[in-house]
Parts: C-alpha cells; sequence; structure tokens
C-alpha cells in the first residue's frame, strides 16, 4: 500500500523507520520484524478464481513491519508510515472501514484469525514499503501477508505458509470486497528468489521454474493510470465466468470451474452464451495453456518464445477479456515493436497499473526514455519505470 517508488535502495531505511515508530510514536517493545513481498505474475491473469494455473514471483519490492504487543486484552494501534496516518481499533469491535482503506487489510487478518479460533490480544503494529500500489504488484496482499505473518510469530500460532495464504485471502474478501483468488498471497508468503512460482489454484500443488536471465531482463514500466480492483469490473469478469460454467454444466459432467473446460466444450455451447460470457470462457481457457507453455519454455531457458506468449497474452487481455485500457495498450504495442523487446503484456487486474517487459539487457534506459516521450505527447502523463528482482517470500527479519 505504498506510494510508487522506482528502486529499492531505502529498504534498510524503512526497517529502521517500522522499528523506531513502534518505539517513539506507540511506546512499544519491538518483538517482531517483518518483510512482506510484493509479486509479479509473468502469466496467468484471472485464471486463479476460475480454479486454473499461474506463474507468479515474489520480488524485491516489499513492506516492512514492526509488530509488538500492546499489553491490553484487545485493543490495538496501527501506524501507516507511507500514508502518515495512525488507526486505533479494538478486536472485540472490528468492521470494514469505506472501500480502499489500507485499514481493512490488517483488520481482516485479525478478524479472520479470530474466527479461524486463533488466539490474539492486543497488538501494535507500524508498516512501510516500496511495492508501488494500484501498479498490479499485490501491495495488498504483501500487507496482509506480512500482518499474518507477524501475528502467527507473535502470538505463536503455528500456522503454515499454505493456511496464513488462505487466511489473508478471506481477509481481502471480506474486508476489502474483492473476491480475489489464492495467488497474490500464495505468491508473497512461498516465492523463492531468482524463481518463478506454477501454482494449481485448485489442489495448490505448486512448482518452481528457474528465471534464468542472463543477457536479458524483466521491466515493469507503470502506466500511472491507477486502477482498484475492488471496482464493479474484476467482480463482473467473475460473475461472467461463473455464468459460462453454469451454461456449459448442463452439457458435459465433472465441470466445476473453467479450469476443467476445453475449447471443444467450450465450442458446442458457444452460442448459448451471451457473446461477452463466451469470450471471458475463451480466454481462461486459452490462458491456463499460456500459463504451462510458458512454464515449459522457462525449463527449456528458451526466452524467445517466452515472450511471445507475453505478446499473445497481451492481445487476449485486450480483446476477449476486455480488461486493458488505452494507455496500456499504447504501451503494449510501442514495447512489442521495439527489435531488442522479446515480449510485453499488461499484467494484473487490468484497467491501468503496468506493462511487463521481457528485453535485452542494457536496452532498459532506451526503451524507458523513448517510450516516455511518445506516451507523454499522448496522454500528458510520465511513465515510472520499476526496476525488477526475483526475491525470497515473506521472511522474518
Amino acid at each position: 500500500m505504498a506510494q510508487t517508488k522506482v528502486k529499492t535502495d531505502g529498504q534498510s531505511d524503512m526497517r529502521g523507520k517500522v522499528v523506531e515508530a513502534l518505539s517513539t510514536s506507540l511506546n512499544s517493545h519491538v518483538e517482531i520484524i517483518i518483510k512482506a513481498p510484493g509479486r509479479i505474475n509473468l502469466i496467468g491473469e484471472h485464471t486463479d478464481y476460475n480454479d486454473g494455473f499461474v506463474l507468479p514471483a515474489a520480488v524485491a519490492q516489499s513492506i516492512y513491519f514492526a509488530i509488538g504487543k500492546s499489553g491490553y486484552a484487545t485493543r490495538c494501534s496501527l501506524i501507516s508510515l507511507d500514508f502518515n496516518e495512525r488507526f486505533d481499533f479494538d478486536l472485540t469491535d472490528m468492521s470494514p472501514l469505506s472501500a480502499a482503506s489500507w485499514q481493512n487489510y490488517v483488520m481482516g487478518v485479525a478478524a479472520e484469525l479470530i474466527k479461524d479460533n486463533r488466539e490474539l490480544s492486543g497488538f501494535n503494529l507500524v508498516f512501510s514499503g516500496d511495492v508501488p500500489q494500484g501498479s498490479g504488484m499485490s501491495s495488498s496482499a504483501a500487507l496482509e501477508c506480512g500482518t499474518c505473518y507477524g501475528l502467527n510469530e507473535l502470538f505463536g500460532l503455528g500456522l503454515s505458509r499454505i493456511e496464513m495464504a488462505k487466511l489473508s485471502q478471506m481477509a481481502e474478501h471480506h474486508y476489502a470486497g474483492v473476491q480475489c483468488g489464492i495467488m497474490d498471497q500464495f505468491a508473497s508468503l512461498m516465492g523463492k528468489q531468482d524463481y518463478a512460482l506454477l501454482l494449481d489454484c485448485r489442489s495448490l500443488e505448486y512448482k518452481y521454474f528457474p528465471v534464468g536471465l542472463k543477457e536479458h531482463r524483466l521491466l515493469l514500466l507503470n502506466s500511472n493510470v491507477a486502477h482498484s480492483l475492488a471496482d464493479s469490473e474484476y467482480n463482473i469478469r467473475r460473475q461472467q465466468c461463473q455464468q459460462g460454467v453454469k451454461v456449459l454444466q448442463t452439457y458435459f459432467d465433472n465441470i466445476t470451474a473453467l479450469r476443467d473446460v476445453s475449447m471443444a466444450q467450450l465450442e458446442v455451447v458457444k452460442e448459448k452464451l451471451p457473446i461477452a460470457v463466451a469470450k471471458r470462457c475463451k480466454y481462461v481457457i486459452e490462458e491456463n495453456e499460456r500459463v504451462q507453455r510458458l512454464a515449459q519454455a522457462l525449463s527449456e531457458s528458451d526466452l524467445h518464445v517466452v515472450g511471445e506468449i507475453l505478446k499473445e497474452a497481451h492481445q487476449a487481455m485486450r480483446y476477449e477479456y476486455e480488461i486493458t485500457c488505452p494507455e496500456i495498450d499504447f504501451m503494449a504495442d510501442y514495447a512489442n515493436s521495439q527489435p531488442n523487446v522479446l515480449g510485453a503484456r499488461m499484467m494484473g487486474g487490468g484497467f491501468g497499473g503496468c506493462l511487463l517487459v521481457l528485453l535485452e539487457k542494457g536496452a532498459e534506459h532506451e526503451l524507458t526514455a523513448d517510450l516516455d516521450k511518445v506516451y507523454h505527447e499522448k496522454f500528458g502523463k510520465n511513465i515510472t519505470p520499476i526496476d525488477i528482482e526475483l526475491s525470497e517470500g515473506v521472511e522474518l527479519l
């Protein structure tokens, strides 16, 4: 939930600031320090809530937490250094605030832990981070997962990382009002340095694939078009997928989600579906296939195939799932026309956020400068480059 920053150089500063703020502003003993990363997703957008496959990776941009017991039975205090806000609440009297309030992510985790019969007492928590908000890098999941991991450590709750991912997902459902899949929370908690994570969102089985870039690199270009996953469009896409599944179930057995559907089956019922619903279903089925193909390309160190799949995925998001926006499409078209770019696509829930670019090492500055110029001429705003390093998942420091 932090404001956009380009680099991760100030992370030791953030750690020091949260520790100092917990001690001085909340007069609380620092018992736990946590680092919770954001994530990128190489491929697999909107497949997670369809029981499908995703290929995310944790990144160096993170949220840092200092946590301690408050000394009270149920009273808690939170400070967001990035928003310069303090919030006090009671564990016996919690309810969601207005949409997009950072407080919801922390309170939501506490509420889910209590609902899961985990014993909490009052706590104080301070956080600060450099996961760019609204960029599709899941600052919200980092905030939830860091909170959950920290409270698990503070109160000795004995939760596994997968249990924490599930509880954090439920916090987003019930307190932030976003019916998200589990990918973001899973990536933040289960990330591994220099690896992407192929996750089966139904079984939660996972496998790591090395991202061997060598002469290439990954770059995020933030369009600075803010998006909100809590707005109606995200949930509409989910409803459309469910609508498609209901029709498919009347024709075929053993279908509980679009993950179970083949293109041949979709062709059979296509005329029975609204045009938009048929497009959404086609996208999800083919996106699951793209995830598998990209993971295979990584295992073979074939980055040129990876780039082609990224290009293909962007066009599918643009014309089938219809979650891009003019700014992102302009950026993708420009990047994909450049000789040093292997492939680029929008990353994240859609309607803004970042372009993920796979390009030759050393071409980053020229691409960024040239694209920024034409982007500003057309839209009157600038892009922000974000350096990407794949990192470990949530850590106790």
